[in-house]
């Protein structure tokens, strides 16, 4: 039970803080009229998190990062993504009907829901690197039954924690009759994502000018 424990203490150690994955998944339950309609940015999450934890832990990932050329990709990649995704929340908003209904003026659809989460998981450097760099590093004490252990505990933490989430987000939409805190939610989401596409794209200008 200690790799069990060590891998969910890990995992939700690295998972907590506010991140662009949360931010989006929170707003999808927030914003979707129905709490299921938020399931595919949850799996898709959740199943991202599961690929870079297995791939980091059985070494897989750190031979993406010794090509340079692919990583200054993915990088420029997530940039792109996170703009536009910003840009998407930005627009998004929760407004009430004549009938005094709400309904979400722009929820994600499923096909979108996924390419954002892919996107903010896979082409996000730093979560690879803390991944690799963490829970890579930290499953090199565990053999055999013990690492499988560790891995399921730290998977379980990132299916746990994006559909605990959305259904966050679907909270806030019940007790939100007039649909401000929604919008207010989702420019500042936009605001932050933006703000991590221009720290990204800083490293990323910062180190092509020193290669």
């Amino acid at each position: 039970m200690e790799a069990a424990l060590h891998g969910f203490i890990l995992a939700l150690g690295l998972i907590l803080p506010l991140g662009v994955q949360n931010v989006f998944v929170f707003a999808q339950g927030a914003a979707q009229p129905r709490l299921s309609r938020a399931l595919p940015a949850v799996l898709a999450a959740s199943l991202c998190d599961t690929l870079l934890i297995v791939l980091a832990i059985f070494g897989v990932s750190a031979v993406v990062l010794k090509f340079e050329a692919l990583r200054i990709l993915l990088m420029l990649a997530g940039v792109l993504f996170l703009a536009y995704m910003g840009f998407a929340l930005w627009r998004s908003r929760s407004d009430s009907s004549g009938n005094g209904k709400e309904e979400s003026a722009r929820a994600l659809p499923s096909s979108k829901q996924i390419l954002f989460a892919v996107s903010v998981s896979l082409l996000n450097p730093h979560a690879l690197l803390d991944t690799i760099g963490v829970i890579g590093t930290s499953a090199l004490a565990y053999e055999g039954d013990a690492k499988l252990r560790f891995t399921a505990a730290c998977v379980a933490v990132s299916w746990l924690w994006f559909a605990g989430l959305a259904c966050a987000g679907s909270a806030l939409r019940r007790f939100d009759g007039s649909g401000r805190a929604i919008g207010w939610f989702n420019r500042g989401s936009a605001l932050f994502i933006w703000g991590t596409a221009l720290v990204l794209l800083q490293k990323l200008v910062a180190e092509m000018l020193a290669g």
